[in-house]
């Protein structure tokens, strides 16, 4: 299998998707879109996604994925990453829901307005209080959750720690301070010391150079 990764280097919902790709050493081709400068709403990126968001997948056969969740459950089908177990999978999914619906709404706009967009802290300042709040439970969920256990959905790692290690990494980019979550604080040292693991400035090498000679 190989693939076309459009995505933002900065964005965390990009990295994931990346960062998974480097777990499971799959090759692909990077073609970077810029969502401030425009990239997005092109019409050739909005034949591909009609809402104008990264990341986007295209596979051999042409075929568009969307959602950086739904995209990292198509790339973790059959590996480690994805329990067998049906009640263990769904406590994944959970986490991963929770990622889009409660994590990333809170931490990882924060960080896209205060770090990312020129004078966003500006342009948001009324909604800053908000994120900080929805931020705190979210973290404090998790705190409870990796009190209990080393991976956020039990005792082995799961798509759900990828895709909420993105932003939970870089909250410090959003005015908030991991030390208050020793647990979580934790968990993003455990995850960052995996084999395989890259950082969000990591790039894939160009496809002809990891081709045997």
């Amino acid at each position: 299998m190989s693939l076309i990764l459009h995505a933002m280097q900065r964005s965390a919902n990009c990295y994931k998707v990346r960062l998974l790709l480097a777990h499971l050493g799959l090759p692909f081709v990077l073609k970077d879109v810029d969502f401030l400068r425009g990239d997005t709403r092109t019409p050739t990126f909005l034949a591909m996604n009609p809402l104008g968001r990264v990341p986007v997948v295209q596979l051999d056969d042409a075929t568009v994925l969307v959602e950086s969740d739904a995209i990292l459950t198509y790339l973790g089908e059959g590996t480690h990453f994805v329990p067998q177990d049906k009640v263990e999978r769904a406590i994944m999914m959970q986490w991963l829901f929770f990622e889009q619906n409660a994590h990333h709404p809170s931490i990882g706009e924060a960080r896209f307005w205060m770090s990312l967009v020129p004078g966003g802290r500006e342009l948001k300042r009324d909604l800053i209080d908000d994120w900080m709040e929805r931020a705190e439970r979210a973290l404090s969920r998790m705190e409870t959750q990796l009190a209990a256990t080393p991976y956020i959905a039990g005792h082995r790692l799961t798509l759900a720690d990828l895709a909420l290690y993105a932003n939970t990494h870089l909250a410090h980019e959003a005015d908030i301070d991991l030390a208050l979550f020793p647990a979580v604080r934790d968990w993003v040292a455990r995850i960052a010391a995996l084999p395989g693991h890259v950082g969000m400035d990591w790039r894939p090498a160009p496809l002809e150079q990891t081709r045997a000679p």
